[in-house]
C-alpha cells in the first residue's frame, strides 16, 4: 500500500486551522488588546491601561445591562431545562400524529428570530392584538405597556426565546430517552413507584447528561441574548436603556463612526469572563456527581 506523504494531514487539517486563527483567535487576542486602549473606529487609538475597565464598575448602564442579562439567565435555565423535558416525555410516546406534533413544537426553531421577534413586537404592542383582546374582553382599563415597561418588555423576550428554544432542546431531550433503559421503569412501576417518583428517580438521572449539557448552552445563550431584546424594544433597550442586554450595550458603544471600540472591547472581554463562570460551574457540578457515582 502506497503511504502518505509526512504533510498529508497537515494539508487537510489547513483550512480549518485557518479559520480559527483568522475568525477565532486573533479576534480575540485583538479584542483584548483593544481593551487596552482608548480606540475609535478611525483611530488606532493609545494605550491607557486599566482605565477601561475602571470605568466599567462606576458605569450605571452596565449596571442595568448586567441585571437583565443575569436575571435572562436565571429564568431561562429551569425553563428551558425542565419544560423541553416534559414535551420529550409527552411526544416520546407512539400514538397517532405524534409526527405531527413532534414537527410543530420543532417549527419555532427553523423561524428566523428575527421575523418571530416582529410579530411578538405586534402582538404585545399597546394597540396590539393581545391589548386589544383584553379591552374587548373587559379585562383592562388600559392598554398594558408590554414593550414600554423594563420587566413586562423583559418578560416578553424571556417568553419569546423559551418559545423558541422548547423545540430544539425538546430534540435532544428524545435522543437522550431513546437511549435510557426502559427496564428501569418497568421495574420501578412494579415496586409501586408512581409517575412522579418515577420521573425523579429514573427519568432525571437517565437524561443527566443531557440535561447538563442544555443548562450550558442556555446559560451561555441568555448571557449573549441580543435580537429578542433588540427587535422587541425597536433598539432602544426599553425606557432609559434599563432592560439592555450586555450584548446590546457592547453594540450601542462600540457602533458608528464615533463609538469607543476600546471600551466595548473591555465590555466583550467583561462578558467572556461571565459567560465562563456558568460553565465552570456546571463542570465542577458533574464533576462532583461522577466522583460520587
Amino acid at each position: 500500500m502506497k503511504s502518505h506523504k509526512w504533510f498529508t494531514p497537515w494539508l487537510l487539517a489547513a483550512p480549518g486551522v485557518i479559520w480559527v486563527l483568522v475568525f477565532g483567535l486573533w479576534p480575540f487576542f485583538n479584542t483584548v488588546v483593544l481593551s487596552f486602549t482608548n480606540a475609535r473606529p478611525l483611530q488606532s487609538g493609545r494605550f491607557v491601561g486599566l482605565d477601561n475597565y475602571g470605568r466599567i464598575g462606576s458605569d450605571e448602564q452596565f449596571g442595568y445591562a448586567l441585571t437583565t442579562s443575569l436575571i435572562y439567565m436565571v429564568v431561562c435555565i429551569p425553563l428551558l431545562t425542565i419544560l423541553p423535558l416534559l414535551l420529550a416525555m409527552l411526544v416520546e410516546k407512539t400514538i397517532p400524529w405524534i409526527t405531527f406534533f413532534r414537527t410543530t413544537f420543532y417549527f419555532p426553531v427553523i423561524a428566523s428570530v428575527v421575523v418571530v421577534a416582529l410579530i411578538w413586537s405586534w402582538l404585545f404592542d399597546t394597540r396590539g392584538l393581545i391589548n386589544g383582546a383584553l379591552e374587548a374582553m373587559g379585562a383592562v382599563d388600559s392598554p398594558i405597556p408590554f414593550l414600554v415597561d423594563r420587566w413586562w418588555l423583559l418578560t416578553c423576550a424571556i417568553l419569546l426565546t423559551v418559545w423558541k428554544g422548547l423545540g430544539y432542546y425538546m430534540v435532544v431531550y428524545l435522543a437522550a430517552l431513546g437511549n435510557s433503559n426502559k427496564e428501569l421503569h418497568e421495574a420501578a412501576a412494579l415496586d409501586g413507584a408512581g409517575t412522579f417518583q418515577r420521573f425523579l428517580t429514573v427519568t432525571i438521572p437517565a437524561v443527566r447528561g443531557a440535561m447538563v449539557l442544555i443548562m450550558a448552552l442556555v446559560a451561555v445563550s441568555a448571557l449573549r441574548v441580543f435580537t429578542e431584546l433588540q427587535v422587541l424594544s425597536n433598539g432602544t433597550g426599553g425606557p432609559g436603556g434599563q432592560s439592555m442586554s450586555l450584548v446590546m450595550m457592547i453594540k450601542m458603544v462600540g457602533s458608528g463612526l464615533t463609538g469607543n471600540v476600546g471600551y466595548a472591547s473591555a465590555l466583550s472581554v467583561v462578558l467572556f469572563l461571565i459567560t465562563s463562570l456558568p460553565l465552570l460551574a456546571i463542570a465542577w457540578m458533574n464533576r462532583e456527581k461522577e466522583a460520587k457515582a
